[in-house]
């Protein structure tokens, strides 16, 4: 099975989580005309509310879905909330003592004794109130490193970020600190040059599964190879993620060079511009393989072309309405790529890739808000997804769609996440000893 957002997991997904019949159709309100500026703050406070209104009380950890069941969290979309809570303040959303507050209370949860964490890992799944884990899936009961990474992308942000003398901010770093430290980046190699995805005290490495690339992993390999006390060695990443039939690709569509990634899907769902790269900045950041600052941008302008060019006929496709990526749809949650189109699109797809096109996404933006409207904005921002061809509209919210939009808008207003991801000395470390360049760091030795 061809890897893309997390491969092995989506039929199992789209059979848990299957959307509601269509919802009846709405009368788009008409809404006024704002500035850019005011434009992206009012996207940015909308979708804070999911990660700040819509988290467990006892953790700080955000539901995995506004429709799904209610003590149901998730390791990765609260790493992204993690992010959104650094935008939240800086944006002026909630106070820095409000934020600090509510980042001590989840780190505290996450190195809590009775908190379930498997060589330094956690599940996918846990429950927000008391962190045991809820299996993915029978035997997906473990550790779940993409997850886990997605969290720490988040937590070391987070540690950069809380930098104040005093005894919140102090704790929530000593904490960070600590939980970084204990993650067994190395232990998921099973002692081969490649990481696996998951492990299980149940079921061990039943499922089986190498992380190889392009897709949204690479962050995994950054982390696992920063570790200060776990870390893989280079051939991990050169034979494990680099080494794969989906990895190196050099094709044109559309006229537009694509580096890296899968062909049939012309690079695959846009999440994997988005999931790694919340944190780590793509500009400039260059290894013998590709310029991945060319390689976010290229993959984007194909997605946007190929929803220009419509080949299944889609109503409403165009310039102004394109983003295929995972989401919820009118047939199940689904990884929507050019090689899988089934005419839903995703608002996180054109949102959240705005650092790479931000003239096209905003074009997306003011479609949805101004011409949409209703139809798909509501209470925590976009909703996940729609089809006019079955004029279908998404009753749901999803964290890890959520998150990358008000991210990555701040990404593209003041770099904020990414320069204090990029500012961790064990990250630059890690990419140094990769063999990578970026414009953060001079002379690297690989």
């Amino acid at each position: 099975m061809k890897q893309i957002h997390h491969w092995g997991i989506i039929a199992f997904i789209a059979t848990v989580f299957m959307v509601s019949s269509p919802a009846k159709a709405k009368e788009p309100q008409p809404k006024k005309r704002l500035s850019d500026e005011a434009l992206l703050t009012l996207i940015q406070r909308q979708t804070f509310k999911y990660f700040w209104d819509y988290a467990h009380e006892e953790s700080g950890l955000v539901h995995e879905r506004s429709n799904g069941k209610p003590e149901t969290a998730t390791i990765g979309g609260s790493g992204f909330g993690v992010m959104a809570l650094i935008v939240g303040i800086e944006r002026g959303f909630i106070t820095r003592d409000e934020g600090a507050g509510r980042m001590l209370k989840i780190v505290k949860f996450l190195s809590d004794k009775t908190t379930d964490s498997y060589h330094g890992m956690w599940p996918h799944w846990m429950d927000g109130k008391t962190g045991k884990t809820i299996p993915f899936s029978r035997k997906d009961d473990g550790a779940d490193i993409v997850e886990s990474a997605f969290m720490f992308q988040g937590l070391l942000a987070a540690h950069q970020y809380f930098n104040q003398d005093n005894q919140v901010e102090n704790s929530i770093r000593r904490i960070i600190n600590m939980l970084w430290k204990e993650a067994e980046w190395n232990f998921f190699t099973r002692g081969q040059e490649v990481l696996y995805w998951h492990w299980s005290p149940n079921n061990g490495w039943a499922k089986n599964f190498a992380i190889r690339g392009q897709n949204e992993c690479q962050i995994v390999y950054i982390l696992a190879a920063s570790s200060p006390t776990y870390p893989i060695e280079k051939n991990v990443y050169t034979r494990g993620w680099a080494n794969a039939n989906t990895f190196l690709n050099g094709r044109s569509y559309y006229g537009i060079t694509l580096p890296l990634g899968n062909d049939r899907g012309m690079g695959g769902p846009l999440f994997f511009t988005h999931y790694s790269y919340l944190g780590l900045d793509p500009n400039g950041l260059k290894d013998s393989y590709a310029d991945y600052g060319e390689q976010m941008r290229a993959h984007v302008r194909i997605n946007r072309q190929y929803c220009i060019e419509n080949p299944m006929n889609y109503k409403g496709y165009g310039e102004k309405c394109w983003g295929l990526t995972a989401s919820d749809g009118d047939t199940g949650y689904s990884a929507h790529s050019p090689g899988n189109d089934r005419g839903v699109i995703s608002p996180t797809a054109a949102v959240s890739s705005i650092p790479y096109a931000p003239e096209y996404s905003l074009e997306v933006i003011r479609y949805l808000y101004e011409e949409l409207g209703d139809k798909v904005w509501g209470e925590y921002g976009f909703i996940d997804a729609f089809n006019l061809s079955k004029n279908w509209y998404a009753p749901s919210f999803l964290a890890i769609d959520q998150g990358p939009q008000i991210i990555m808008i701040e990404n593209y207003r003041s770099g904020l996440i990414w320069k204090l991801f990029m500012s961790h000395p064990d990250i630059r470390n890690g990419l140094i000893k990769l063999g990578f360049t970026s414009p953060y760091f001079t002379n690297p030795t690989p």
